[in-house]
């Protein structure tokens, strides 16, 4: 009786476990520029604010590139899920603080903004 108790409870810590959702909270500071520009061109930095926005108005997600070239896909966490420019879009073509959470999966990364600033 004994060990069924305590294969159940590590069987039920185990589930809950699995069932917290993901997602790391951390500080990002980069450039925010549209997707395309970032992996076809291979950038550093934005080409111009005016080159991402243009970008973003035609439907290219904007995403935050740091400095190491990791390239973060703003996402929403809600579902259905809404898309994140309108956040970032004042912000295009600058260097930014972000804070939230951060997700990783298949070698990419994402992050659920819960807040940006310009960087200093």
């Amino acid at each position: 009786m004994k060990r069924f108790v305590i294969s159940s409870l590590i069987g039920l810590v185990a589930v809950a476990a699995y069932a917290i959702p993901g997602g790391k909270t951390m500080s990002l500071k980069g450039y925010v520029l549209d997707s395309a520009c970032a992996y076809t061109k291979s950038l550093d930095k934005p080409i111009s604010a005016e080159c991402a926005k243009s970008c973003a108005a035609k439907g290219s997600p904007l995403v935050i590139l740091e400095e190491d070239g990791t390239v973060y896909l703003p996402i929403d966490e809600k579902t259905p899920a809404a898309g994140q420019n309108a956040k970032l879009l004042p912000f295009a073509g600058q260097k930014v603080v972000v804070s939230g959470k951060v997700y990783e999966r298949g070698g990419g990364k994402a992050v659920v903004i819960e807040s940006i600033k310009a960087a200093n």
